[in-house]
């Protein structure tokens, strides 16, 4: 038994185990379980503060790193502009009119008619030679002209246009049979491509995040050169600015085609600027 001094002194696992087998394992748990307690407390505290500062660093982190650009979605597509009053579609070819006839001059006749047998004394006129009737048209009157039909020049043609190209006028059209487009082909999809590879968002635009589309019209001339580049709605200068850039970088086209010619054609082009 513990005298007063000794339970004074003691814990409460020595009272429990006084005269007791302190060996079997219990008062040994019962002795680590306090420092147990507190090292298993001091983990959580750890582990819970940890689960609070690490969103913290990584918003941190994240403001540290280096911003990527950010991927940008251009659409564009090819739509016919409104009818303006100086594209207008081709006329009608008209066909070939055949000049008129031109009267011609009058031609020196011989009158002579088939000889008939008669009396002398009732012979009114004379029979002409045949080697006068040779180089001269016979008739049945005799008519004053050019002196043989030999000398006749043949009429003169009246000069018409010399092409079909000089026939009609030239103007820019909207819609042609065979239209314009980047040589490989691809139609107006490879036109689209094009726009969409050559464009770059401005810097600017990306931090005001400006969006929104640009038109833009320009005419491909018969020699397939892009020419009468201009805005016809913009969104701010830069975005006006890069749009042009970038149809100015196109190749030369392959020009359109009406009634077989190389002709102008007008396009309108609307540009659409999205960040994403």
């Amino acid at each position: 038994m513990m005298t007063n001094a000794q339970l004074a002194t003691a814990s409460l696992d020595d009272i429990v185990f006084d005269g007791r087998n302190q060996i079997y394992g219990a008062y040994e748990l019962r002795a680590l379980y306090q420092r147990h307690v507190t090292r298993a407390l001091v983990i959580a505290t750890a582990i819970l503060a940890l689960l609070l500062v690490f969103p913290l660093l990584a918003q941190l982190l994240k403001e540290k790193m280096p911003v990527a650009p950010p991927k940008v979605l251009v659409e564009t597509i090819l739509i016919a502009p409104p009818i303006d009053p100086k594209a207008v579609t081709p006329p009608p070819i008209a066909p070939p009119v055949a000049p008129p006839a031109q009267p011609r001059p009058p031609v020196a006749t011989i009158r002579f008619t088939p000889p008939v047998v008669t009396p002398d004394d009732r012979v009114t006129e004379e029979v002409p030679d045949q080697k006068v009737l040779e180089n001269a048209h016979v008739a049945t009157v005799t008519l004053e002209g050019k002196a043989t039909p030999t000398d006749l020049t043949p009429l003169e043609a009246v000069e018409g246009p010399k092409t079909v190209e000089d026939a009609v006028d030239s103007h820019i059209y909207v819609s042609v049979e065979q239209m314009p487009q980047l040589p490989g082909g691809g139609g107006q999809l490879a036109i689209v491509a094009a726009i969409q590879k050559a464009v770059k968002y401005p810097g600017i635009d990306l931090r005001n995040g400006t969006e929104g589309r640009v038109y833009v019209s320009f005419t491909v001339n018969a020699k397939g050169d892009v020419a009468d580049l201009k805005v016809v709605k913009g969104l701010s200068a830069t975005l006006d600015e890069e749009t042009l850039r970038a149809i100015k970088t196109l190749p030369r086209f392959i020009p359109g085609k009406q009634n077989g010619r190389d002709v102008s054609v007008s396009f309108t082009v609307p540009i659409t600027f999205k960040i994403q």
